[in-house]
């Protein structure tokens, strides 16, 4: 299992928490400076099950200036989100959880970590 967490998170931080009461395995993965690749970021789409608007944080200041919230939300436009992402992580919602069974979740809830704990 790993985790993608920025340390400045209070969900993160509870994340980590919940994950070592738990006595789980996992690695920790400091998104901000080990940034994802555009890869990496389609492979853990792909495993969440979700699309790149769904992780991106469009309240911060990097959204603000791009104008996500006036970008079309489809598959046309699914490569510019996925390298905005690329480009500026502190987008990327956290803590994002890839589980060993190759499924991932996001992890601001006891109850999403916890789903990822069950999925080993």
């Amino acid at each position: 299992m790993e985790i993608w967490i920025n340390p400045a998170c209070s969900k993160c931080r509870s994340a980590v928490s919940l994950l070592d009461a738990e006595g789980a395995e996992y690695t920790v993965r400091r998104y901000l400076e080990d940034i994802p690749s555009e890869d990496e970021i389609r492979e853990v789409l792909e495993r969440l099950g979700l699309e790149p608007w769904d992780i991106t944080r469009t309240q911060e200041a990097a959204a603000k200036e791009l104008g996500l919230k006036e970008w079309a939300r489809d598959e046309s436009s699914r490569d510019r989100w996925i390298t905005a992402l690329a480009e500026h992580p502190k987008l990327i919602q956290r803590p994002i959880i890839t589980a060993d069974d190759g499924s991932a979740v996001v992890g601001r809830t006891e109850d999403a970590v916890r789903d990822a704990l069950a999925r080993k």
